[in-house]
């Protein structure tokens, strides 16, 4: 069925005036049919589901979930998995732990049933090989530290440099190590296969070291017949001296702030946040910046300036898409955070309003092509169209970019390329569609191709207008690889005005 059969509450990208994208993480909060409605009715556009937390029976729930607002909303909300990875996580307490500065506190891989008052046991049992006198240990991002005194047997012993309330199975990190723990553990595959029964469109690699680690995963999904985007979480020491080598083999990345804050200095976070995504753009595939955007909102209604400023940054840098966690999985305020997030969104977006106008310098500028990147015929024959596409559609004042594919290569193509207007992508794969919706501006309809291209062209223009996506009089730049009646692929852009 055709999209412009379907029943839509969605917000067109011309009435949202946003092109970068949402994912909200589901919590118990929000993970009812009626509260995801909600949120995307505000502006989600991905849907995180955080294998750290919760049983497959309840994560199934909200993938049914969201499969029937996909049917009955006509939304195209994407389902990202993201595996717990190879966490270090401190051991069960009878009851919280106050330390202060000073305190001497001993982390241990003795099983005992009773370690004293200021001990706990650690998950991994070659913590003790990992850390040597001198390191800090962090609880939960740096909440509290302690220096190693001491590495005794099955012992770690430790100083508190920074005090604070310790509970049960808190994340522990070294500053500037990563545990030597593979990165798909055996409870990631449980995960990622309950993921392959479900169809999910992402799955998000927690504590990625090395390119290995996501070519692995990718060609385990693809040897199934599994398409979904691997992206590669960045947020462990090791892996950013590897990042391009990472991102070349990945289908986009995520960047995970909060551990890689507490692995390297966090005055470095920005900056590696900013290569990611520079990385990430070159390489035409999507970014995720994620955590800690608007903490705050977790117990409060309104942001702090902060965080405001974090989110306009991360867009202005080129990031497809912001994320928020426990804003939307626990928080008092999940719709206030989403919408919250979206207006600022809005707000980057309107920063240039028209091709004259130079106060926002030229983040959305049509950038010119480099030469001596024309090792791939093909490849470049695309990006010269949807580059032309982008200048026509700029210098057209176009409503929209629209987009016939078959695998989704165009729109990443003209999403990469950042134009200003929307990028109305048309295919006759469900999944597909899906996944496109991670992409910078890119929103997705279903319709079949039919053997005369200018038939689909003319069905895809009514549906269009049947959605209130382009109104009369709108010029529209067309980008295409649709086979001709010879059965050829041949590339063409065209323009064409709404009647």
């Amino acid at each position: 069925m055709d999209a412009m059969e379907e029943s839509s509450s969605m917000k067109t990208r011309r009435e949202q005036r946003r092109q970068s994208k949402i994912v909200c993480t589901i919590g118990p909060k929000t993970s009812s049919k009626e509260a995801m409605s909600m949120l995307a009715d505000v502006g989600m556009n991905i849907v995180r589901l955080n294998m750290s937390h919760g049983t497959h029976e309840w994560h199934q729930g909200v993938i049914d979930n969201v499969r029937l607002l996909n049917r009955d909303k006509g939304y195209n909300l994407g389902i990202l998995l993201d595996t717990k990875g190879p966490e270090v996580r401190s051991g069960d307490l009878k009851a919280p732990i106050t330390v202060e500065r000073g305190d001497i506190f001993t982390w241990t891989v003795r099983k005992d049933h009773d370690l004293g008052e200021m001990c706990t046991e650690v998950s991994y049992d070659d913590f003790v090989n990992d850390v040597q006198v001198g390191d800090t240990l962090l609880v939960d991002g740096g909440i509290s530290s302690f220096l190693v005194t001491e590495v005794n047997g099955m012992d770690v012993v430790s100083e508190c440099i920074d005090g604070g309330v310790l509970t049960s199975r808190r994340h522990l990190n070294v500053r500037g190590k990563s545990a030597s723990l593979p990165a798909i553990t055996d409870k990631d595959w449980q995960d990622i296969a309950f993921g392959l029964r479900n169809d999910v469109d992402f799955y998000a690699l927690s504590f990625v070291k090395h390119e290995d680690d996501v070519r692995f995963l990718r060609d385990y999904l693809r040897e199934r017949g599994c398409e979904a985007l691997v992206l590669p979480k960045i947020e462990s020491a090791e892996a950013v001296p590897r990042l391009r080598q990472i991102l070349e083999v990945a289908d986009g990345a995520m960047v995970a702030r909060g551990d890689l804050g507490a692995e390297i200095p966090v005055e470095d976070v920005p900056l590696v946040q900013e290569e990611i995504i520079q990385i990430n753009r070159e390489l035409k595939k999507p970014t995720i910046v994620a955590t800690h955007m608007l903490e705050s909102m977790i117990t409060y209604a309104s942001p702090t300036r902060a965080e405001v400023t974090d989110i306009t940054e991360a867009i202005k840098q080129g990031a497809d898409a912001t994320m928020l966690s426990g804003e939307t999985a626990g928080g008092d305020f999940p719709r206030e955070a989403v919408e919250t997030m979206s207006r600022v969104a809005q707000a980057v977006f309107a920063l240039k309003s028209s091709p004259d106008e130079q106060s926002a310098g030229e983040f959305y500028e049509v950038p010119t092509q480099t030469a001596g990147d024309d090792d791939n015929e093909e490849s470049d024959a695309k990006a010269d169209v949807a580059y032309s596409a982008a200048v026509l559609a700029r210098d057209l004042n176009a409503a929209a970019v629209v987009i016939f594919t078959r695998a989704g290569n165009y729109a990443r193509e003209v999403s990469a390329v950042r134009p200003r207007c929307p990028i109305l992508a048309f295919s006759p794969s469900k999944d597909l569609n899906r996944r496109l919706m991670l992409s910078w501006g890119v929103d997705s309809f279903l319709i079949g191709f039919d053997d005369d291209p200018e038939l689909t062209v003319h069905r895809a223009m009514r549906q269009l207008r049947a959605t209130k996506q382009v109104a009369k009089g709108d010029v529209l730049v067309i980008v295409s690889d649709m086979l001709n009646g010879a059965g050829d692929s041949v590339n063409t852009v065209q323009v064409r005005v709404i009647r």
